[in-house]
């Protein structure tokens, strides 16, 4: 929890970092309220994949990943999607949808009205629930920039199709985007696919996009 804070500033001054934001993460498969406190992700823009090499060559922070229980890296491909995080466009202005065969990577994340906080958090439960069990799911975890009213979702699918499935056709989830919109909850949000073109390490046991 720690590492929060105090990987900031080493952040912040790497070079080829375009965009990045520390994550806590939530336990398990479950992307409704809750923390796990020795789980953190990073979320992070790069002007190339030499920026990244380098970064996990020499970085303090990519050393301490290399010690870790456990750490999981996917590399990704914008396929579009909507919104900003923070007022950025993080999706370089792609906003159409592409074809893609093979896995998909899916990005949620919304800041939460506080007077819509109760509303967000029960629906969440059955949301929680619903994605766990989603057809085509390769792994998914909650992640957020605060305990409450900064939350986001990231979640491997085997394929476009079965993400779309999920998002328009669950009922549970279906009705709580309705809502979302309906009773505006978010006063930012973020949907991004994307791409994952390599990847390494492992995330509960295995990577889930080869199964080995």
């Amino acid at each position: 929890m720690a590492r929060l804070a105090t990987d900031r500033p080493r952040l912040a001054g790497t070079g080829g970092l375009v965009f990045w934001r520390l994550l806590g993460t939530g336990r398990g498969r479950n992307t409704g309220f809750g923390v796990d406190p020795r789980r953190t992700a990073l979320f992070a823009l790069w002007e190339s994949d030499a920026a990244l090499d380098a970064f996990l060559a020499g970085s303090a922070i990519a050393r301490r990943w290399e010690t870790a229980q456990e750490s999981y890296t996917v590399r990704l491909h914008s396929l579009g999607g909507h919104g900003s995080w923070c007022g950025v466009d993080v999706l370089g202005g792609m906003v159409a949808a592409a074809t893609v065969s093979g896995p998909v990577a899916v990005l949620t994340r919304a800041v939460v009205r506080t007077r819509r906080w109760g509303a967000f958090m029960a629906a969440g439960r059955t949301v929680s629930r619903e994605l766990a069990d989603a057809a085509g799911l390769l792994a998914v975890a909650g992640v957020g920039e605060a305990p409450l009213g900064r939350q986001a979702t990231f979640s491997l699918w085997t394929d476009l199709d079965a993400a779309r499935q999920f998002a328009y056709a669950m009922p549970v989830h279906a009705g709580t985007v309705g809502r979302t919109r309906d009773e505006a909850w978010y006063g930012e949000e973020l949907f991004a696919r994307f791409h994952p073109y390599d990847s390494r390490g492992t995330w509960d046991g295995d990577d889930p996009l080869t199964g080995r």
